[in-house]
């Protein structure tokens, strides 16, 4: 069984349509996938009605969060998207990041970047408009010749010239939320070094204290000996570990099923949430 916990579609940052994504799944050979687009569950529905033969969806959320002024990143899954204190707190976050992408590109416009907010809203296609949106409008406009130029202190990476902070949810009320929701929240990629998503070991054992279920450990931003440190503070802490593709489509190379999660993990995640299995959309 082959089960990756972890992927975006256009409906945040990925490159395609919930559907796509689902029918790219199962051709990968993924049994189970989830759907955790960023700070949204608009593509549930869409992935669901496309489900593929032999393909289980689990309905999920990557959750924008800030622990100490650092961008943290919370997968919730399974859990009641009707809940209104959770529900509440999405529509702020998605509101803001409209807010935040409109004064980057004003800021990159002052800058002398030919950005155009009508383009970037385009690429976004809905309400939820993020950096990877912006630095492919960058590309298109010649300001930069990848994506990956865009993201650095010059323009729009944490500190840039063009940089604006993100409104997102304390970690430990994210946690609380999703549970209150009757969900269960894994630590997306704690050491992804590359990108800066780097927590200790004492951010990990505090969320675990609020009731984070699992973390996020196999992913492909992570060295051997951090995915090695990890299980361990996992196992010691009681949470299971997942395994992942945090896959973006185009962006990401199409990576479907690059790394995925043990079965007993995901009985686990299962048994975690509430709802448990009944949550689990299947053709």
């Amino acid at each position: 069984m082959r089960i990756d916990l972890h992927t975006h579609s256009d409906i945040s940052d990925g490159t395609r349509p919930p559907a796509e994504v689902m029918r790219r799944a199962r051709e990968a050979g993924l049994d189970v996938v989830a759907l955790t687009d960023h700070d949204t569950v608009a593509g549930w529905d869409a992935a669901a009605g496309e489900l593929p033969d032999g393909l289980a969806l689990v309905p999920g959320i990557e959750l924008s969060c800030l622990h100490d002024g650092q961008s943290l990143h919370l997968l919730g899954y399974l859990f009641d998207p009707a809940e209104p204190a959770l529900a509440d707190e999405l529509v702020r976050i998605r509101e803001h990041r409209l807010v935040r992408a409109r004064t980057i590109v004003r800021r990159l416009r002052e800058l002398g970047a030919d950005v155009s907010w009508d383009r970037v809203r385009e690429l976004a296609g809905g309400d939820v408009v993020g950096r990877p949106h912006i630095a492919r409008a960058m590309v298109e406009a010649g300001v930069v010749a990848t994506v990956d130029e865009a993201f650095t202190e010059d323009w729009i990476a944490n500190g840039g010239r063009a940089h604006i902070g993100p409104y997102a949810l304390d970690p430990l009320q994210a946690v609380q939320l999703v549970r209150q929701a009757g969900g269960a929240c894994v630590l997306a990629h704690p050491r992804a070094r590359r990108r800066g998503y780097v927590f200790g070991d004492e951010v990990i054992e505090e969320l675990a204290a609020a009731g984070l279920a699992g973390v996020e450990t196999d992913h492909p931003d992570h060295a051997p000996e951090d995915r090695a440190r990890l299980r361990d503070l996992a196992a010691g802490l009681g949470l299971f570990t997942t395994g992942s593709s945090d896959d973006h489509g185009g962006l990401t190379g199409d990576r479907l099923g690059r790394e995925t999660t043990a079965v007993p993990a995901y009985e686990a995640l299962l048994a975690a949430a509430s709802s448990g299995s009944s949550s689990v959309r299947r053709a």
